[in-house]
């Protein structure tokens, strides 16, 4: 895909990948539809980006909001070319002490309110032609390890829906790709009592600015060339 001039809607974009993936896609020349939660975070991105940027604030749990997202760019940008399906959330913990109600909102996040935005972005993109989805999932979503089954269970959603996803879009000119990201520099951990860099040993996390030029890379790949997974971990991350 020739960048300059597309459009991309990414959600989660206030901080962390989705951020630095908007960073990443402006510098390339895209126009960008962002989502998140807090509005003021996101005009002000906006405002530090040198492409043209509309902003839309909600929670993707919001069952209108998928809609609401292409409707946006396309009265916009009249295109969109690329859904950066990022938003998403962490809860890991041992059965014992797990904060149930917490990890069933994150299922409706993580599963929920992703198929949801990529069944419409599917439609839309069949429908026009072209066009690429990408599914942030995780290292997790192809393992697991003690205590994440419930966050690692909705990642494996998310690999199967897109695996599903990229076989139904054979042939009709869009393509489909997961994110499998490691650890990266994100707020995703904070709130644990220990984090997984210090737990792993880990010296330096993936950035959010290398998550953008991977991005930027599957989408710059030429029309017969897919990607239907990508991992990006840190260089001494061991699992």
């Amino acid at each position: 895909m020739e960048l300059e001039g597309k459009v991309a809607v990414i959600t989660g974009a206030s901080s962390g990948i989705g951020e630095g993936t908007a960073r990443e896609l402006a510098n390339a020349g895209m126009k960008l539809v962002l989502t998140a939660r807090r509005k003021s975070v996101l005009d002000e991105i906006a405002e530090q980006l040198d492409t043209d940027v509309a902003t839309l604030d909600g929670d993707m749990t919001d069952e209108g909001l998928p809609e609401r997202l292409i409707d946006l760019a396309m009265e916009r940008f009249g295109s969109c070319d690329c859904v950066f399906n990022n938003a998403g959330t962490m809860v890991v913990g041992k059965a014992a002490d797990i904060d149930l109600e917490a990890m069933c909102h994150m299922v409706r996040i993580n599963v929920e309110a992703v198929f949801r935005l990529a069944i419409v972005a599917m439609r839309h993109l069949v429908k026009q032609g072209h066009g690429y989805l990408i599914n942030t999932s995780s290292i997790l979503g192809t393992k697991v390890r003690e205590t994440t089954g419930a966050y690692a269970g909705t990642k494996y959603a998310v690999e199967a829906l897109t695996e599903d996803l990229r076989m139904q879009a054979r042939g009709t000119g869009v393509r489909v790709c997961a994110l499998e990201p490691g650890l990266v520099e994100t707020h995703l951990q904070d709130h644990f009592p220990v984090h997984p860099k210090d737990l792993l040993n880990i010296k330096k996390l993936v950035q959010p600015a290398d998550i953008g030029r991977m991005i930027r890379f599957i989408l710059e790949q030429p029309d017969h060339v897919a990607i239907p997974r990508i991992l990006v971990m840190p260089a001494d991350q061991g699992m």
